[in-house]
């Protein structure tokens, strides 16, 4: 596969290796979902009636009061007790192999080039730390929504993305599914390209 670079015009082949794969709709979802179940802080906590302070005493003895039977004041059914199924902090990973991910990696990546979401640059760089000069550029470009890549994010590209609201400007070894397919379209620099096919390819 061939893609045209929008800058120069130049004509750039991909490696069939890492953008000639079909789309595996049951892979790229497994691997979605086990990036963003990897992201969850886990660190939910809640007490249960043995976490709770006090309640060491039998409120009253067993028989005879004519009430309920109770062990401790800090049972779940009494107003300051303990919750019933208290959560505790847990670790929402899932367990997905490398070759797995890199063949998520490479169907998410051939379908972007195949629907021509994939564009491709020379190069790309901002002469200054500036918002509205790499918002003015990627207007020219007609890419609003927009995954940058490039082989090094400059101090200059970085602060001049991070306040861009739908762009993101990534090296290489940060792409993952998730910032992948939720941009229309990724920016990629030709140095970047060859990167990413040396990691897939």
């Amino acid at each position: 596969m061939e893609l045209k670079t929008m800058d120069s015009g130049a004509a750039v082949k991909l490696a069939e290796g890492a953008f000639g794969a079909p789309f595996n709709e049951a892979l790229v979802h497994q691997a979605v979902t086990a990036y963003l179940a990897g992201a969850r802080s886990g660190t939910k906590a809640q007490k249960s009636r043995s976490d709770v302070r006090g309640g060491g005493a039998k409120p009253w003895r067993q028989k005879g009061t004519g009430r309920a039977r109770a062990g401790t004041i800090r049972s779940p059914l009494w107003r300051g007790g303990g919750v019933t199924f208290a959560a505790r902090p847990r670790d929402h990973r899932q367990k997905l192999n490398k070759k797995m991910y890199r063949g998520a990696m490479r169907a998410i990546l051939s379908e972007l080039a195949r629907t021509e979401r994939l564009v491709v640059v020379e190069s790309f760089t901002v002469d200054a730390p500036k918002t509205r000069e790499l918002a003015a550029r990627l207007r020219e470009l007609g890419l609003p929504s927009v995954l940058v890549v490039v082989e090094e994010v400059n101090r200059e590209l970085g602060l001049a993305a991070r306040n861009l609201v739908g762009v993101d400007a990534v090296e290489p070894h940060e792409l993952n599914p998730v910032n992948l397919l939720t941009r229309e379209k990724v920016l990629i620099t030709v140095g970047a390209l060859r990167k990413i096919e040396e990691w897939l390819a």
